[in-house]
């Protein structure tokens, strides 16, 4: 019985298999229900609309025709010192900002060290992303330095922004090792590469550092023309700290604001804490809240110096004067520290305000 059993149930094949259908009745009827979206239409980037303005980029597109099936837009960003259509080879990459609704797009908290930056834009639905749009250029124009560690007293550490109060500085060893330096970082060729119109290196030849009681450090790029600012943010416990402009010709032996080479504010925590205004030997108290950043502003053309609350944008005081010649961003600190931000525009709110300020007289006529 066993044998006979199995074969009663042996299956009978077929080499064509025709007794047998597949049915695509299921997958026929999602084929019909697909719907094709177009690739979306390039985006156009408004050059007139665009601003630049407080460190903040407004970026403005159009489409060339209203499509209700655009989901959202990537917009593209990199820094250049390049005008135009961007490069085959940049130094900065792309930055990506993804999920943007609208047709504007404001990129805030921004540090222009570059002399422009490059825009592109792309539409996408949900299915596919479109093409770039042609770049855009936008001038991104504010003033960026270094300081110059060659200008500085032994007892300062400095390194590129920020400076630290050293107290066991100024061995000799390190003094014959300045007295053995044969050439300044300022006078490197990418230094010299990236020379602006308006601003150039300082070169301080035959300079020795700063010494005696002048804890100072200058900056390594001049200021001969145009509006500029930067801020400082310090050490409030600092035994002393100056922030201000100098001539090239102040002396390494000077103090700010103790010639008539410097003008600067001065912070006194010795004795008791004050904040005064110094110009050649000329000192005036200043009844202001000390604030924890100091805003610089710098008119060269019509001799404005300025300090500001860096946060609150209040007037600390103005010095008003006439540049001879070029000046350089100038420090001071003792038994403390302080770094500075530069790549900063000058706010609209002290534009606005220097211009109120500009038909007045000066209050500051005394120190100047």
């Amino acid at each position: 019985m066993a044998p006979a059993f199995r074969l009663s149930l042996k299956a009978k094949a077929s080499d064509n298999m025709s007794h047998l259908m597949v049915d695509f009745s299921q997958e026929r009827e999602m084929l019909q229900g697909l719907k094709f979206l177009p690739v979306p239409a390039t985006p156009e980037l408004q050059v007139s609309e665009c601003q630049v303005c407080d460190n903040t980029v407004t970026v403005v597109w159009t489409l060339p025709e209203p499509d209700s099936k655009i989901d959202h837009y990537i917009l593209e960003h990199r820094r250049t010192n390049h005008e135009g259509p961007p490069r085959i080879r940049e130094d900065y990459p792309w930055m990506v900002v993804e999920g943007i609704r609208e047709m504007e797009c404001t990129l805030t908290g921004l540090r222009f060290d570059t002399r422009y930056m490059t825009f592109r834009v792309r539409a996408c639905n949900k299915a596919v992303a479109g093409e770039f749009s042609e770049p855009v250029t936008l001038e991104t124009h504010a003033f960026t330095f270094k300081l110059d560690s060659a200008s500085a007293h032994q007892n300062l550490k400095v390194e590129d922004l920020s400076v630290e109060w050293d107290g066991s500085g100024g061995k000799i060893q390190d003094i014959r090792k300045e007295k053995n330096r044969t050439s300044s970082p300022m006078q490197s060729p990418a230094r010299s590469a990236l020379m602006s119109p308006k601003r150039a290196p300082t070169a301080r030849p035959g300079r020795d550092r700063f010494t005696a009681e002048s804890y100072t450090v200058l900056a390594d790029t001049m200021i001969d023309a145009g509006q500029q600012y930067w801020e400082v943010q310090f050490d409030k416990e600092s035994k002393a700290f100056a922030v201000g402009l100098a001539l090239r010709s102040l002396g390494r032996f000077d103090q700010l604001g103790k010639s008539s080479a410097s003008w600067c504010i001065h912070l006194n925590n010795w004795l008791q804490q004050s904040l005064t205004a110094k110009h050649n030997n000329k000192a005036r108290t200043l009844d202001c809240p000390i604030p924890n950043r100091i805003g610089v502003y710098v008119n060269y053309d019509e001799g404005v110096l300025s300090f500001y609350n860096a946060k609150t944008k209040q007037l600390m005081h103005s010095f008003k004067t006439k540049f001879q010649q070029p000046v350089i961003p100038a420090f001071m600190v003792w038994n403390g520290s302080f770094s500075v931000v530069t790549g900063l525009q000058v706010p609209s709110v002290v534009q606005s305000g220097q211009r109120k300020n500009s038909g007045t007289s000066s209050s500051n006529a005394s120190l100047t």
